[in-house]
């Protein structure tokens, strides 16, 4: 365990009060990560927001491919969470129950988009010159590319501190 100092504490409490006005709760994955090493949450907290506001996809767009990274990546608690976050930024529970269990949504752009995520994050990055055509045929280009990996970037960040810490998902993620 890290070495607690007044100015990690400092630290721990304003990235608590960031979450507090982004998500209007602190969830068990920021308490877990700022307890640790503040510095991490904030950047996932920082980056988490930049996208979000400036970022190419819509929200329901940003979820789909959130949900895609983190059912890939096994995460108990990031599946639940963006759930209920795809659901709130418009996401049928069929859909986010489908992108979970590993399936492809009925509508055809977020079917690209997880699609693309999927192979995106299969291939590590490597995408071939046809992989590129075939989803610039779909409407996606290198900006809805590049905030795919930006997004996989993210909630791998989360993804994987939940599988250390084995986070408990919080009561407004129970489904």
């Amino acid at each position: 365990m890290a070495t607690t100092t007044v100015e990690q504490t400092d630290h721990e409490q304003q990235v608590h009060e960031k979450a507090e006005q982004a998500l209007g709760f602190v969830p068990n994955l920021i308490t877990e990560i700022a307890g640790e090493n503040p510095a991490v949450a904030d950047a996932y907290l920082t980056s988490q927001g930049l996208v979000e506001e400036g970022g190419v996809l819509s929200p329901a767009e940003q979820q789909a491919v959130i949900l895609a990274v983190s059912s890939y990546n096994d995460c108990h608690y990031c599946t639940k969470a963006h759930a209920v976050a795809g659901q709130q930024a418009g996401l049928d529970a069929e859909t986010t129950a489908t992108i979970n269990e590993g399936g492809l949504p009925s509508d055809d752009r977020l079917k690209s988009l997880v699609r693309a995520t999927r192979r995106i994050l299969g291939k590590r990055g490597w995408l071939s010159d046809v992989d590129e055509a075939e989803f610039a045929d779909l409407g996606l280009e290198r900006p809805e590319l590049y905030e795919i990996v930006a997004l996989a970037g993210i909630k791998t960040i989360s993804n994987y501190v939940n599988h250390i810490a084995d986070t408990e998902v919080d009561e407004p993620f129970q489904g």
